[in-house]
């Protein structure tokens, strides 16, 4: 008998602007068909939040991702949207996030469908 290893639990945070006007599903398909950023995940990998960074500075993935890290948390993706220059606004406050994530122990993944 061979012993089942836990599944890898991974969550998305996402631009709050651009949440106004995308539902996600862009990044749920992608993660469904684990295609794009999501191709490397077996198929026991969970996806256990869709977050919004909570606006500009950020201030939301501080709290979600230690949150998070008590259901077992082990990456979080930033979605397309937030990598993105052309489409989208960008970020200004991308390098601080990702040191929120970084800081917390959490695995970072850049990308969710593009």
């Amino acid at each position: 008998m061979t012993k089942k290893t836990k599944p890898k639990k991974i969550a998305v945070v996402r631009c709050e602007l651009v949440s106004e006007t995308c539902p996600g599903v862009g990044c749920f398909k992608a993660f469904n068909e684990r295609k794009s950023s999501f191709e490397g995940y077996d198929t026991d990998t969970q996806m256990i939040a869709f977050f919004t960074c909570g606006g500009c500075s950020g201030r939301r993935v501080y709290r979600l991702v230690n949150t998070l890290k008590k259901h077992g948390l082990d990456a979080v993706h930033l979605s397309s949207c937030m990598l993105m220059e052309d489409s989208y606004p960008k970020c200004p406050n991308l390098d601080s996030i990702r040191k929120t994530i970084k800081d917390a122990g959490i695995e970072i993944v850049e990308g969710t469908h593009h």
